[in-house]
């Protein structure tokens, strides 16, 4: 991945992000069709996603920074919520009742919690073998292992890989419990603002989604801003969306004061 250099920040902002200021943005990353990446991110810090082409996938794990045993719970998220799926006013809870990281603006409307990620079986069957002795960079990459890498990085392992979120992924669940893939969910220029209420360690890949039905492996680049926004005000709709996400965040506090 090719960090962009920080003296192209302010013109980079603009381009694609010209309603942030410039002067909060921390770093800007342009993030490459397959790739993964992670970083740990301070509380107060708003993460934006960008799909720049259109149909993008971005799975995602995430961790308590400075204590990785406390991580992103994704039944109880849903459960707390209400919901499916998730966009503006939803949380991500931790398996402590915390709230990790709240979805502060999306423009997308549906991020899926239920599908998982791809593995390597699944990569070959669908799409054949590209391997890196051969390839190079242009190497067929699956979910699974993409972040496995990622939390290698950070001491982390097979027995800490949890179920994540899939954003700009749109899956339908009928009513005799079919799941279909939603082509077409996420269009070039749509992004996801997800706002750290706790210290994280952000995991994410951009492999395709495993019930993308495209027969050619085509995932799609993103673009990351992040910036200082602070955390959730007293009016915040992620907090005000239910009562279980007011006593979240509470929680969350609680261990800032």
């Amino acid at each position: 991945m090719n960090a962009v250099d920080v003296v192209d920040l302010p013109s980079k902002t603009k381009a694609l992000a010209p309603d942030l200021d410039p002067t909060k943005v921390k770093w800007i990353e342009m993030f490459p069709a397959g790739g993964h990446w992670s970083y740990r991110l301070a509380r107060g810090t708003t993460l934006r996603l960008i799909d720049l082409e259109g149909g993008a996938n971005a799975s995602i794990l995430l961790y308590r920074a400075d204590e990785k045993l406390e991580r992103l719970n994704i039944p109880d998220t849903l459960k707390a919520q209400h919901t499916a799926h998730l966009t503006t006013g939803h949380v991500l809870y931790s398996d402590m009742g915390r709230v990790l990281a709240s979805f502060s603006r999306d423009t997308v409307g549906w991020h899926d919690p239920l599908c998982g990620v791809s593995d390597a079986a699944l990569v070959k069957q669908r799409y054949g073998e590209n391997r890196y002795q051969e390839h190079r960079n242009s190497m067929y990459r699956n979910g699974k292992d993409s972040l496995l890498v990622e939390i290698g990085k950070w001491g982390l392992g097979l027995r800490d890989f949890v179920p994540g979120v899939n954003l700009f992924s749109k899956v339908i669940v009928d009513s005799d419990g079919r799941l279909t893939f939603a082509s077409g969910n996420a269009k070039a220029g749509d992004f996801i603002e997800l706002r750290m209420e706790m210290d994280v360690l952000l995991a994410i890949a951009t492999a395709p989604h495993p019930l993308d039905p495209a027969t050619t492996y085509a995932p799609k680049k993103i673009a990351l801003i992040a910036w200082q926004s602070g955390t959730a005000p007293i009016d915040d709709v992620c907090r005000l969306s239910c009562n279980e996400n007011q006593r979240g965040f509470y929680n969350t506090e609680q261990m800032y004061l």
